[in-house]
């Protein structure tokens, strides 16, 4: 059985596009995030005056579907804050929207600590391959001390958690594949492997949902072109081939790393190369139950509905 985390959220101005703290329960780490527009207010609280790191959130200019981070550390964040509020050509950046800092309640994080953590975030924002991170480098960890390395290590396990919470995924590992579930949906964090399969063209492919999550998995095979009407789904197509997501590969494409979808239909969508019902196209290969069936399971439908 899943241990449950208590996050607690505080609305700095009672608004819930303002400034926020996040905490989770017998955990000394500090949370505080802001929109740029709230930079000076940002810059008055104690906590950014702090030893800590930083992660920057912005959009991309030509895809706004595209995430761009910058991490970074300092032993004062506020005044990294403000050298990255400058404009471009005066050595700032002007991608970013929103900071999100993290320092610790105790306040016993030290340079060493913040170089620790700013080197294995960075690392594990770009294995996770979610985000596009704008360092042009990550440092080498420093070496700490085994009680501290284990200290940090934690810290980076209750970050991977609190930031989703934040809506920034960019240190949340990608789905692995797992032994399938028996129970229904909701029963835990990983649902069976389901398969979909275009048998006229020999093509199949394997999704999972962890976390809920909707993976496709390393090594599926899909559609190499986009065969249906104009889409939405088509431009995804498109952009998954062009960042070598999915590789040509003779007849068929396939998947050269799992990359998680916004629905089956999307994960779908891709596979044939036109749109899909994801809840009926997925099916658990022993049973033949599909995605949709598998999450009705253990909910009593009205009959005739």
């Amino acid at each position: 059985m899943a241990v449950g985390k208590q996050v607690r959220l505080f609305l700095v101005d009672g608004t819930p596009g303002g400034m926020l703290t996040a905490e989770i329960m017998n955990w000394t780490g500090h949370v505080i995030a802001a929109s740029r527009s709230d930079l000076a207010e940002l810059l008055h609280r104690e906590e950014v005056q702090r030893t800590g790191i930083y992660v920057l959130v912005g959009y991309g200019v030509e895809d706004p579907d595209e995430t761009l981070i910058y991490i970074g550390e300092g032993d004062n964040v506020g005044e990294r804050l403000k050298m990255h509020h400058k404009p471009e050509d005066k050595g700032g950046k002007d991608f970013w929207n929103r900071a999100i800092v993290l320092t610790s309640k105790d306040a016993n994080l030290t340079k060493a600590h913040a170089r620790y953590l700013e080197s294995r975030f960075i690392n594990i924002a770009k294995t996770a391959g979610r985000t596009t991170v704008t360092n042009g480098t990550a440092p080498p960890p420093l070496p700490l001390p085994e009680a501290d390395r284990s200290d940090m290590e934690y810290f980076i396990d209750q970050a991977k958690i609190i930031l989703p919470v934040l809506g920034v995924d960019a240190l949340r590992s990608l789905p692995t594949p797992s032994e399938a579930a028996s129970g229904p949906a909701g029963t835990g964090s990983t649902s069976p492997v389901f398969e979909m399969t275009l048998t006229n063209l020999g093509i199949t492919a394997y999704a999972q949902e962890t976390d809920g999550e909707f993976a496709v998995l390393e090594g599926s095979a899909a559609r190499p072109a986009w065969v249906g009407t104009n889409h939405a789904y088509d431009k995804l197509h498109q952009k998954l081939i062009a960042a070598g997501v999915l590789i040509a590969d003779g007849p068929a494409a396939r998947f050269g790393k799992t990359h998680v979808f916004k629905s089956p239909s999307a994960a779908g969508a891709v596979i044939a190369g036109r749109t899909t019902n994801g809840r009926t196209s997925w099916r658990i290969p022993s049973t033949g139950m599909t995605y949709g069936q598998w999450q009705e399971q253990g909910i009593a439908l009205p009959e005739g509905k």
